[in-house]
């Protein structure tokens, strides 16, 4: 396997690392949104989240979770931007969420993509319909 994420927990690609535990390594995004923008990865190789074992997504998202609050208190942000990409737009092949430290007029407008409404509250709910019935699969 040729993933740089797993090169970097492993130690043999250099990267500049603000935490890591038994769970997770977060370091520095080499192309940051802001200063401080940190990737949380599982320490484990897994390409989506839904490849994340099911008993390591509880405790990887509590790391997240403390690392958004870091990013925060050290880049004196008022905020911040948590997201991940799950295949589309995922520039690793190895699951990953951005934290990125946001401020007010920062320049960066709600999601990066254009966004859109739904006709009416008839198609609303026939969206939510087939969600949930996909939860049911």
């Amino acid at each position: 396997m040729d993933c740089v994420f797993c090169a970097i927990v492993a130690g043999e690609v250099p990267s500049h690392r603000v935490f890591e535990d038994e769970t997770v390594v977060a370091f520095l995004d080499a192309r940051p949104l802001f200063p401080g923008h940190a990737l949380v990865v599982p320490r484990r190789h897994s390409e989506t989240l839904g490849d994340l074992p099911g008993a390591e997504v509880g405790p990887f998202f509590l790391r997240v979770q403390r690392i958004a609050g870091a990013v925060e208190r050290g880049m004196g942000a008022a905020g911040s931007f948590v997201a991940a990409n799950n295949r589309i737009s995922q520039s690793v092949p190895h699951f990953h969420v951005h934290v990125v430290p946001r401020n007010p007029k920062d320049g960066l407008r709600g999601f990066f993509w254009p966004r859109g409404r739904y006709a009416d509250g008839a198609e609303a709910e026939a969206t939510a319909a087939r969600v949930r019935a996909a939860l049911e699969d």
